[in-house]
């Protein structure tokens, strides 16, 4: 099996994802998975798409992800493991696009507009 490569992105995180054959070894940005999401919620996003295929101790992991904060990044790597995981076995789609894990989300930051404090957020008005 060749190395699969798969990008995926949440806001302002750019997440790449190299998949291949392996023990379950996950390293993000040269670093250990507990080293890098030290909280469980994060551990188990990522960790989300090779559990529901049953995959967790199958393939070794090489992420690189910059931009965006811890949460965003952890969810970037999720779609782009979902992705690899599909292009591995078409049966995996079935699984994961019911769970919404092949969606990217499309949400990203309102921008600050000229003459106000922030995106929606006014100056106070003064009538007098």
């Amino acid at each position: 099996m060749d190395t699969i490569h798969k990008i995926g992105r949440r806001k302002t995180a750019v997440a790449r994802v190299y998949v291949s054959e392996g023990k379950g070894n996950i390293t993000i940005n040269r670093r250990e998975l507990d080293n890098y999401f030290t909280t469980p919620t994060l551990r188990y996003k990522v960790q989300q798409p090779l559990m529901l295929t049953e995959n967790e101790k199958s393939f070794d992991i090489s992420v690189n992800v910059f931009g965006g904060g811890i949460t965003g990044q952890a969810e970037a790597i999720r779609l782009a493991l979902s992705r690899a995981m599909c292009e591995l076995n078409e049966e995996n789609r079935g699984i994961l696009k019911p769970e919404g894990l092949l969606t990217r989300d499309p949400r990203m930051v309102e921008r600050k507009k000229f003459g106000q404090k922030k995106a929606r957020k006014k100056f106070q008005f003064s009538k007098r």
